[in-house]
């Protein structure tokens, strides 16, 4: 199997102002997105799945809303969104980069 990288995945705009690329195997997927319009409230708004989440700020800074508490995170910076927990963000920089791994995969991420 060919190593696969960034440069590989196809960039999907999914909202004015953001888009994602996604890579994945069998049972975790990985998903890098830019967010380029900000600041922005509710860049992501509140919404829960049965996936596990982890999410890593590789640039930029957000403010990630969970469970009643709101947290600003910069490059580094990481959250869990366990299954089924309600989670949001905003963007509080011009450009953010955030990478969400997920088990199992989100299959309407899945590119066709």
């Amino acid at each position: 199997m060919p190593i696969q990288t960034y440069a590989d995945s196809v960039a999907v705009q999914f909202q004015p102002g953001a888009e994602r690329r996604v890579s994945f195997t069998d049972n975790l997927m990985m998903v890098v997105i830019d967010f380029n319009d900000g600041p922005r409230q509710g860049v992501v708004p509140p919404h829960s799945h049965p996936h596990e989440q982890i999410s890593c700020v590789a640039a930029g800074e957000i403010l990630v809303h969970m469970e009643g508490q709101a947290t600003r995170l910069g490059p580094g910076d990481f959250f869990i969104a366990p299954s089924g927990v309600a989670h949001g963000i905003d963007t509080l920089s011009p450009h953010a980069r955030v990478i969400d791994c997920f088990t199992p995969i989100r299959e309407d991420f899945v590119p066709v």
